[in-house]
């Protein structure tokens, strides 16, 4: 009996040696991560200098979509675009264009979230000057012509200035709310000749 505990201590001490150093090995090393799984956030695909056309029910442009890159990720069905313009074409006296550094589009396209120097500019049209609003963030609704902010905007035109924090403006009906903090300030010597500040 002895002599087999002499026989097999040696290689019950090398087996346990083998087994703390495995668990040390993986201890240092940390959970393993997925890497085929779904937890992976890498695009699928990526377009350069991309532009889209959405049509309305009569074959007219309804918006237009273009950016410098679009990235599209399978994990979360979400795309992001480098330098995005949309144009909104829902009033047909003058197209709302939106701008910024970056944008995301939601799994099913119906949501845009325009972030960093944002920029909705609608164009010049009967007499009105045309106007400038500038923020950090905006959520789209493309389809129902609805843009939003709960950041801080500011309004400018020829002779006006508005600032106010949180926005909600409709670019068929062309109406604006501004939701709290509203300030503006209005100069004379820069509103055109024979009309009047608005």
């Amino acid at each position: 009996m002895r002599n087999r505990l002499t026989t097999f201590a040696p290689l019950l001490l090398a087996g346990l040696l083998a087994g703390f150093t495995l668990w040390l090995d993986r201890f240092a090393q940390g959970p393993e991560r997925d890497i085929v799984g779904p937890s992976r956030h890498d695009p699928d695909y990526i377009v350069e200098k991309l532009s889209g056309v959405r049509m309305g029910e009569t074959g007219a442009a309804s918006y237009t979509l273009s950016a410098a890159k679009l990235v599209h990720y399978p994990d979360d069905d979400t795309t992001v675009l480098t330098a995005p313009k949309l144009v909104s074409y829902a009033s047909p006296k003058a197209a709302v264009t939106v701008t910024a550094s970056e944008g995301v589009v939601s799994a099913k396209g119906d949501h845009v979230y325009f972030q960093d120097d944002v920029r909705v500019t609608r164009a010049a049209h009967d007499g009105a000057s045309e106007l400038v609003m500038r923020t950090t963030f905006l959520h789209v609704v493309p389809d129902h012509h609805i843009a939003r902010t709960d950041r801080a905007v500011t309004l400018t035109d020829d002779a006006n200035t508005v600032t106010a924090v949180g926005l909600e403006m409709n670019s068929e009906t062309r109406v604006i709310k501004l939701l709290s903090n509203v300030r503006g300030s209005y100069d004379p010597g820069k509103a055109p000749v024979g009309r009047p500040g608005r």
